[in-house]
């Protein structure tokens, strides 16, 4: 097993206090962690997806215990003072284990609120259902987002890192660095995921490249369409970056660039979408709404006559997570706050022509102040080559 940094260790206990304080304020008695990103979060340990349960026992009295199969237990860093770790082999029933975890806490299993894993197997969640009929169940979540949502300051320091390593390979791209005329967007997408990679991201998590038509289709698989002079080429990328071996934390950008003069029609597009952009940025402060931040963005598109156009929300929250709490979207009434991190991207897309985005990571400082991790150009770049 792998130590755990004094400062990390410090992290993770008041992690699991606060949690513990959610958990009490919410009426939930215990807490199963298994897969999805709670986990890491709070342990610093990320299970790998496969049928062999883990899960994080977290009573709301008691100690925590981390039930993992015995050949992953080498890859949990040591927490002795953290949770206990309960290894168990393959002629072991991990679902009796657990069961067995819960039943000796208090309260019993007769009765009592348990929280589970958004994400934990559904076979592992039925299985524990059946063993444990007098619970009563809700997703994770309900506990872990209000408190994963307000980052601390290792947290931020890594979204700051994650973002600076990004915006180095957007300037990349913008000063014409990776070439895209004559190529397909798939290789230009494995050219920008292999620049997060140079820039010190553990993984790609996704590298968009839509390019003319295709660049009016958000979330497009990049593939063996070859990009045209005259075209806009939306490029939204983002990976998953680590601090001193610490869990790692995300990055996403979007900026779009075109490959010659733009027309009037892109260039006066292109003017709304900064405009609401830059509008949104400034509005995400503590003590406004979510959906207030949405509401800005929308309003600078709309009357510009591309309301029908931005089909999507104006952003979501990132961390450990490339989405998660809060989001930017109508309807969200959740107050923001100082440690909330979120993108604010909105997009203009034109169906059969052209589309556009811009993107930004944002995190709300300790004044209630926008603080935009990302800062290279946010105009249209005209690429050449």
């Amino acid at each position: 097993m792998t130590e755990l940094s004094p400062d990390a260790r410090a992290s993770r206990i008041t992690r699991m206090a606060s949690v513990r304080e959610r958990m009490e304020a919410v009426g939930v008695d215990a807490l199963l962690l298994s897969h999805g990103a709670d986990l890491p979060w709070l342990t610093g340990y990320e299970a790998m997806p496969l049928e062999r349960l883990t899960v994080l026992v977290l009573p709301l009295v008691g100690d925590p215990t981390l039930v993992v199969p015995g050949l992953e237990a080498p890859r949990v860093a040591i927490a002795d003072d953290l949770f206990a770790i309960r290894p168990w082999s393959d002629d072991e029933d991990p679902i009796a284990i657990t069961v067995s975890l819960l039943e000796s806490g208090p309260g019993g299993t007769s009765r009592g609120r348990v929280a589970i894993s958004d994400r934990a197997w559904a076979t592992s969640v039925l299985a524990l259902q059946a063993h444990l009929p007098g619970r009563t169940w809700q997703v994770a979540s309900s506990v872990t987002s209000p408190v994963r949502a307000v980052k601390d300051p290792s947290e931020v320091a890594a979204l700051r890192a994650a973002g600076a390593a990004a915006d180095r390979v957007a300037s990349v791209l913008q000063s014409g660095g990776i070439a895209l005329v004559g190529r397909t967007e798939a290789e230009v997408s494995a050219e920008i995921g292999s620049l997060l990679i140079q820039e010190g991201h553990q993984r790609v998590n996704f590298a968009i490249v839509g390019s003319g038509p295709n660049a009016a289709s958000p979330h497009h698989d990049p593939g063996g369409r070859v990009i045209q002079r005259g075209e806009t080429v939306v490029c939204d990328f983002g990976g998953t970056y680590s601090l001193d071996d610490e869990v790692g934390y995300c990055s996403d950008i979007t900026r779009t660039v075109v490959t010659g003069e733009p027309t009037t029609e892109v260039r006066n597009c292109y003017d709304a979408l900064q405009s609401a952009q830059q509008a949104a940025v400034a509005a995400a402060r503590a003590g406004v709404t979510a959906e207030h931040v949405d509401s800005v963005a929308r309003g600078i598109i709309t009357e510009a006559g591309y309301g029908d156009q931005f089909v999507h929300r104006t952003g979501h929250g990132i961390g450990i997570e490339a989405h998660e709490d809060p989001y930017l979207v109508s309807g969200n009434r959740e107050v923001l706050a100082p440690g909330h991190a979120f993108s604010v991207e909105p997009g203009i897309y034109l169906p059969g022509r052209f589309g556009m985005r811009l993107e930004d990571i944002v995190i709300i400082d300790d004044d209630g102040a926008p603080d935009p991790l990302n800062s290279v150009d946010h105009s249209l770049v005209v690429v050449d080559g």
